[in-house]
């Protein structure tokens, strides 16, 4: 169009073009300026509310750390530490806010608030950053870093530390163009005052949320960790603590809250004031005497602060007080003597007293497992002496002792094919048959081996038979046998599976006769 000859007429239109595209422009600037404006109050008036809300918030708080200090002081700490980054970077965009509001006649005329030179001239010379642009960064990093290092150490919070890694962000950014410019020259050079005011009301709005969402969530946490499960013991309460032989136990099972925080202002059991050092990691220690025989009461209070105010938590129960023993009781578990070459197990305890209290001692004697289980493995003698020993709650000691008679394994039967003494089986039977032993009427499962043996048919002479079959010679005489006759095997040797050392008796003979 500019290289072409226009008509005056022609230039005339042109020119009120441009007029009319200039005075749209001029309307559309003043209503996004006043847009600015309004946006900023809302702003301001949103903050207002939160910041009562943080401050009230706080307060609570602070009267918690009052009533329960060991439960709610590490939050309270917290929480500190967040108001105080949070305050401290509030105060600083304030004062910043004020003077650049300063710059213009009425502070409320947004369409005058077109200009962005305060800024321009107060955070850049040039390209480069002045002093006061670099003191702006750095509240923003000392903000962003500060809250992240106050919550680094509780993982619940890793959500809110991402957010405000995010919302203040000062890392550079690409244009429309495609362009990496910084991240101040992007936001707030060349930007019209009323622009940059609504920008620096919104990060005072991202500090007051973020207190806000650490102060509610570390309200919500710590009711979530003080009403989870695991925070609860299954307690058993019987209706009495002692019950009679034959009679039924009765009681209940409650769910108990523990919370190793909490401490009582006072603690009143049989109208006595406890120690202050009664309570630890929310249980209370009783230790006082327990009194004559028979059935005895405890009773008393809880006094607890909340709110500033005394709530009184009764609680009534007794127990029984029986005398104190003064005999072992000591078993074997299978018989009343203990044999030789057999681990004897035994049940040693005192009555009243628990297992780990209780200490028992004899030759050959060593602990089993499970409560009150003991092995015995006499060696050479007659008689074995077992000493008991055993501590009461109070300290002092009690003891008794008994005497077990120690016998010899008895003597083992031969076997032929599992059949004791006489037997009667076919010729092809005894000739693969197995000569075995076995401890008649023993109490003791005790596996025996046999090692030798002989055989011995009439008309022939005796076979010795290394093991527990018939060798091939044995065999020849067995087929010489009639039916009819009677075969011996006798001079059996045996010994225990695992302890040879153990000489056993010797084995009883087996006869047999011939069926066919």
């Amino acid at each position: 169009m500019a290289g072409a000859k226009l008509s005056a007429r022609q230039k005339m239109i042109n020119l009120m073009y441009l007029i009319f595209i200039a005075m749209l422009a001029l309307n559309m600037s003043k209503e996004v300026l006043s847009a600015f404006g309004l946006m900023n109050e809302k702003l301001t008036e949103s903050n207002k509310a939160t910041t009562e809300r943080n401050a009230a918030f706080m307060a609570g708080l602070a009267q918690q750390v009052e009533d329960q200090p060991e439960k709610y002081r590490p939050l309270k700490e917290k929480a500190d530490k967040v108001s105080s980054l949070a305050n401290e970077f509030n105060s600083y965009l304030s004062d910043l806010k004020t003077k650049m509001s300063a710059t213009v006649e009425d502070a409320q005329d947004y369409e005058i608030m077109d200009k962005g030179d305060y800024l321009d001239n107060n955070f850049f010379i040039g390209e480069k950053l002045k002093p006061e642009g670099q003191e702006f960064l750095n509240q923003i990093k000392n903000f962003r870093e500060g809250v992240a290092e106050v919550l680094a150490d509780s993982p619940e919070f890793a959500g809110i530390v991402n957010d405000v890694q995010d919302k203040f962000a000062t890392e550079p950014v690409k244009n429309r163009d495609g362009n990496t410019i910084d991240w101040l020259d992007y936001h707030y050079k060349g930007f019209p005052l009323v622009a940059s005011l609504t920008k620096m009301t919104q990060l005072q709005a991202d500090i007051k949320t973020t207190e806000s969402e650490v102060l509610s969530s570390m309200l919500a946490g710590k009711l979530k960790v003080e009403a989870s499960l695991t925070n609860f013991d299954a307690i058993v309460v019987p209706d009495k603590t002692a019950f009679f032989n034959g009679e039924n136990f009765t009681g209940k099972i409650i769910l108990g809250k523990k919370d190793t925080t909490l401490r009582a202002d006072k603690v009143i059991v049989n109208g006595k004031e406890l120690s202050a050092d009664a309570m630890q990691e929310g249980k209370t220690l009783l230790d006082f005497p327990a009194g004559s025989v028979g059935e005895q009461p405890i009773k008393g209070q809880f006094i607890f602060k909340e709110d500033g105010e005394d709530i009184v938590i009764d609680f009534e129960s007794s127990y029984s007080v029986v005398p104190k023993p003064n005999a072992a009781t000591i078993s074997a578990d299978k018989m009343n003597v203990v044999y030789r070459g057999v681990t004897n197990p035994m049940t040693i305890s005192f009555a009243g007293i628990p297992d780990n209290l209780v200490n028992a001692s004899g030759t050959g004697l060593s602990k089993g497992s499970g409560v009150g289980k003991y092995n015995m493995n006499p060696g050479s003698g007659r008689e074995v002496v077992i000493n008991v020993t055993g501590k009461l709650p109070d300290g002092t000691s009690v003891s008794d002792r008994a005497t077990f008679r120690i016998k010899d394994i008895p003597k083992p039967s031969g076997t032929i094919a599992g059949q004791i003494d006489n037997a009667s089986l076919p010729r092809n039977t005894v000739e693969i048959a197995t000569i075995g032993a076995v401890l008649e009427d023993f109490d003791f499962e005790l596996p025996i081996q046999v090692t030798s043996f002989k055989i011995k048919v009439p008309g022939q002479p005796s076979v010795s038979v290394n093991g527990t079959k018939l060798n091939d010679q044995a065999k020849s005489a067995l087929r010489k046998a009639r039916r009819g006759d009677g075969i011996q095997i006798f001079d059996i040797k045996a010994q225990i599976q695992n302890n040879s050392s153990y000489k056993l008796k010797g084995v009883s003979p087996v006869f047999v006769e011939l069926t066919n």
